[in-house]
C-alpha cells in the first residue's frame, strides 16, 4: 500500500509524462515539482493570513475605541506573526517532499525549524516593544523601568534562540548545551558585567523610587543637571537643560550619591535660601527722625507702635539715664527685619505653610549675613528666578531707607580714587 507522499509523486509522474517528461516518481524532476507545489502552498497560506485576516483584524483595530491595539498594529506585530504561517507550512510539507533524500530532508528540516525560531524571536521582540509603547503611554514608565526589563527580557530570548537553534543543527538536546555553560560562566560576568549590574540597580531603583522618567536629577560627577528621559538596562539617559545628553550608568546611581528634586516638585514649594551682607558700619539705634519716616511704611507702621510700647515699658522698670547701655532701643538692622518678614508674608507668591525664615547668621569679613529662607508656591524654573529676583531687587533699593548699606569689596573705581 502505497504512502500519501508516493501516490502524490505517482500523480506527479503521471502527469508529467503526459507532457512528454518521462520520470519516476522517486526522479529529481518530481521531487522538483513536489517542493515548487510547497513553495506555492506556503505562498498563498502567506497571502490569505497577510491579505484576508490581517487585513480585517488590522480595520476592526482602526474602529476600536481603546489604543492600545493602535500600539500593537503600529509595530507590526500581525505581520511580524504572519510571517511564521508559511514557516510551518514549510517546515511540514518539505520534509515530507524529500522522503526520497533522507540528507537533503535532514537538512532543510533543521534550517527551516531555525527561521521558525528566528520568526518566533523576532515576533516576541515586537510585542515586547509594543508593551514597552503601552506602559510609557500611560505613564507606568514613571514608576518602574519597563524598558529595563524589556531589554533584559530581549536578550534572555536571544540567548535562549542561539541554544535552540544550535541544539537544533547539532540534534542535540538544549540542556546538553546549557550543562556547558557553568563552564563559561566567569567569562559571561565578565562580558556581561554592565548589564547585570545595570539589571540588579533597576530593581533597586524601581523598588525605591529613586528615579523616573521626567524626574529632574543632578549628579556633578558624570556632569547631569537636567530631565530623566530614559530609564534603560544598563545606562539612565538625562537631558541637560543646556540641550545635552548625559548617559549614567544605571549602577552609579545606586553607588554613588545624586540629586533628585522630585520631591520639590511634587510638594509645590521651591526654596529660596539666599543671603544679603550688610556692612557693619551702616548698624545702628534709630533716631526719632528715622522712627517717624519709617512709621509711614504700612508694613511697618504696627510693628513699630507695638515695638516701642514694649521697649517704653521695659525701659520705665529700670533707671533711666540716658545711656545707650542701659535701656532698650530700637536698631536700623533688627527693624530691617522686621520689614522683610512682612514683606513677605505679604507677598503672595511665598508659601507660608513652609518654613519661613528671616534670619541672622555669623559676621564675615564680607558684613552681617541675613538670610531669607522661604518657599515659592510655583516650582517652574523661570517662575521661580522671577520671583526671587524680583525679592532681592526691592531688598537692595530699600536699604538706604533704613540708613544701611549692602557690603561691596573695593573696585577699581575707588582705588583710583584714593590715589587722586
Amino acid at each position: 500500500m502505497l504512502s500519501l507522499n508516493q501516490e502524490i509523486r505517482l500523480e506527479i509522474a503521471t502527469w508529467l509524462s503526459q507532457f512528454g517528461i518521462n520520470t519516476q516518481p522517486s526522479d529529481s524532476t518530481a521531487t522538483a515539482v513536489v517542493l515548487v507545489c510547497c513553495v506555492i502552498v506556503a505562498g498563498l497560506s502567506y497571502l490569505f493570513v497577510r491579505r484576508g485576516v490581517i487585513k480585517a483584524m488590522n480595520a476592526v483595530i482602526r474602529r476600536s475605541k481603546v489604543t492600545w491595539d493602535d500600539v500593537f498594529m503600529r509595530h507590526r506585530v500581525l505581520e511580524t506573526l504572519a510571517l511564521i504561517v508559511p514557516a510551518l507550512v514549510l517546515n511540514i510539507l518539505v520534509p515530507l517532499a524529500l522522503t526520497e533524500h533522507k540528507l537533503m530532508s535532514t537538512l532543510v528540516d533543521r534550517i527551516l525549524s531555525v527561521w521558525l525560531v528566528v520568526l518566533l524571536i523576532r515576533a516576541a521582540y515586537a510585542s515586547l516593544d509594543a508593551a514597552n509603547e503601552i506602559a510609557d503611554l500611560n505613564l507606568v514608565s514613571r514608576r518602574l523601568p519597563i524598558k529595563s526589563f524589556v531589554q533584559l527580557f530581549k536578550l534572555f530570548l536571544f540567548f535562549v534562540g542561539i541554544i535552540v537553534s544550535i541544539s537544533i543543527l547539532a540534534d542535540q538536546s538544549p540542556v546538553y548545551f546549557l550543562s556547558g555553560l557553568g563552564v563559561a560562566t566567569g567569562l559571561v560576568m565578565l562580558v556581561f558585567r554592565d548589564t547585570i549590574l545595570g539589571f540588579v540597580a533597576g530593581i533597586q531603583l524601581a523598588a525605591n523610587r529613586m528615579v523616573s522618567i521626567d524626574d529632574w536629577i543632578e549628579m556633578d560627577k558624570y556632569g547631569a543637571n537636567g530631565a530623566v528621559e530614559e530609564v534603560s538596562l544598563t545606562t539612565v539617559k538625562v537631558r541637560n537643560w543646556d540641550k545635552t545628553v548625559t548617559n549614567i550608568p544605571a549602577y552609579a546611581l545606586v553607588q554613588d550619591s545624586f540629586k533628585n528634586w522630585r520631591g520639590m516638585q511634587e510638594s509645590g514649594g521651591r526654596r529660596i535660601m539666599r543671603s544679603l551682607f550688610i556692612d557693619i558700619e551702616t548698624i545702628s539705634f534709630l533716631t526719632e527722625e528715622d522712627y517717624e519716616r519709617l512709621t509711614q511704611i504700612n508694613l511697618l507702621k504696627a510693628y513699630l507702635v507695638n515695638k516701642s510700647d514694649e521697649i517704653k515699658h521695659a525701659n520705665a522698670e529700670t533707671e533711666a539715664n540716658n545711656i545707650a547701655g542701659n535701656t532698650r532701643r530700637l536698631t536700623n538692622i533688627g527693624t530691617f527685619r522686621a520689614y522683610l518678614e512682612a514683606m513677605l508674608h505679604a507677598n503672595p507668591n511665598i508659601r507660608e505653610d513652609m518654613t519661613f525664615l528671616v534670619r541672622q547668621l555669623e559676621p564675615t569679613a564680607q558684613g552681617l549675613p541675613i538670610q531669607i529662607y522661604v518657599f515659592t508656591n510655583d516650582t517652574r524654573w523661570a517662575i521661580y528666578e522671577g520671583i526671587q529676583a524680583d525679592i532681592f531687587d526691592h531688598i537692595f533699593s530699600i536699604l538706604p531707607e533704613f540708613g544701611l548699606r549692602a557690603f561691596q569689596g573695593p573696585s577699581g573705581s575707588d582705588i583710583r580714587s584714593l590715589k587722586s
